[in-house]
């Protein structure tokens, strides 16, 4: 048996013993890339582990870190109420608003994850205070990050265009910004309309209101209309808002990497805080870091392997082009729900190249798809999307909430790369 076929049978074995069992999937594949590695691939510890995510492990330790002091020290209750007063009380328009806030940012030239991370939380616990589906909020804003990540200026769009400039092919990079944006408004109409009357059922517990907050419900137990009553705020609060904006200017115009700013904001401000300077680590969501390191591990065994190019040639090798594009979509798709997106369009948009050079495809709808397809499947809980949205759920029983967010990917996996195929290819084709 080959050492690619081999790896892809264990990852399925995984993802079947950890459904059946209540083990971290995590935890299984830290020993499924020792296995794998040393006895089918003859690595070593160092090469074993280089696919470990130090990224992602300080992005999600920092960001859980900071709004655990944020939360500590009240200064997201008073986020929650700014919110709520945005949409003059309408809470179940709040999800819209972190939409156009997270596609602003991204499309200004936030890296995605950065915008989730800054984002989410706020989101989560503005779920968990009016009963709104935390799903709903979480995949929202995903939506909204992948809806601005390729306009020209976003980290994403550059690298795409960049790549597509250097073979010659002419995309026109409005066609690429419109089609992401308008097929991620869609997908987050379409998770609105489903998930906003799920919110008490992914509660363990009826969260007690903030004072002076009335939650008067609608249809499904979801408030509908919330008056809040102005806070004090104290000088800790305004100290976190200060370092959440800081947080931003950081990410936003030094491109700094937002973990350690995160991580050296929260330690400051929980030094200001002594009361809760020994509280604030257990807001860190350490069963999400292990599961998303193991399972990131893996991917780069996978890599080692061979495993990831070894299905995207076999579906280049297909031969009709139609049908080799709708392969790449599914193949991105499904490989970018496990691994780093911006590396799945690095290796797979020039797989594509030759194809495209031939004339037998529209190259922009190709792109696009491709480009739509790897990105929207980043609400896997193996993400760095999917991660902080599971780490920063609140209020929620975890094993359930995660095969919520399982079941969510898995049809975004099965369905967007074939909506995006058929949308922005077939049309150019016929």
């Amino acid at each position: 048996m080959s050492p690619q076929l081999l790896s892809v049978l264990i990852l399925a074995g995984m993802f079947v013993v950890a459904t059946m069992l209540p083990i971290n999937i995590g935890i299984l594949a830290f020993v499924a890339s020792f296995v794998v590695g040393t006895f089918a691939l003859g690595l070593d510890e160092k090469e074993i582990f280089e696919g470990f995510p130090v990224s992602l492990f300080i992005t999600v330790v920092g960001v859980t870190y900071l709004f655990s002091v944020a939360k500590l020290n009240g200064t997201i209750d008073l986020l929650v109420d700014a919110g709520i007063r945005l949409v003059r009380g309408r809470a179940i328009l709040v999800p819209w608003v972190l939409f156009a806030v997270a596609a602003v940012l991204t499309a200004l030239g936030t890296f995605t994850p950065a915008a989730v991370a800054l984002l989410v939380p706020v989101g989560m616990s503005f779920a968990f205070q009016y009963r709104i589906s935390p799903l709903m909020i979480g995949m929202m804003v995903i939506c909204g990050a992948h809806a601005g990540a390729f306009s020209p200026m976003a980290v994403s769009g550059a690298l795409v265009f960049g790549i597509v400039a250097d073979s010659g092919l002419a995309v026109s990079q409005a066609v690429l910004f419109f089609a992401s944006l308008a097929f991620n408004a869609l997908l987050g109409g379409i998770t609105y309309l489903l998930l906003r009357r799920r919110g008490e059922e992914s509660f363990v517990e009826r969260p007690e209101p903030a004072a002076g907050d009335e939650l008067p419900t609608g249809g499904g137990g979801v408030a509908t209309m919330v008056r809040t009553q102005p806070r004090v705020v104290t000088w800790q609060q305004r100290a976190t808002l200060v370092a959440l904006v800081g947080l931003v200017v950081g990410a936003l115009a030094f491109h700094l990497q937002i973990g350690f700013l995160a991580l050296a904001a929260g330690a400051v401000l929980a030094l200001m805080d002594r009361d809760n300077l020994g509280k604030a680590i257990d807001g860190i969501s350490w069963p999400t870091i292990l599961l998303v390191a193991g399972m990131v591990t893996y991917v780069g065994v996978l890599e080692h392997a061979g495993t990831i190019e070894w299905v995207s040639e076999g579906a280049v090798h297909l031969g009709a082009p139609l049908l080799v594009a709708l392969v790449l979509c599914l193949v991105v798709g499904i490989t970018s729900a496990f691994a780093s997106s911006t590396a799945i369009l690095t290796a797979v948009i020039p797989m594509a190249i030759p194809l495209l050079l031939t004339g037998s495809l529209p190259a922009a709808g190709v792109i696009a798809a491709m480009a739509i397809s790897t990105t929207i499947v980043d609400v896997s809980p193996f993400s760095t999307n999917g991660a902080l949205v599971l780490a920063n759920a609140r209020g929620v029983d975890r094993t359930r909430f995660y095969r919520q967010v399982i079941t969510y990917t898995c049809g975004i996996v099965a369905l967007g790369p074939l909506a995006a195929w058929a949308v922005l290819v077939l049309p150019g084709v016929f």
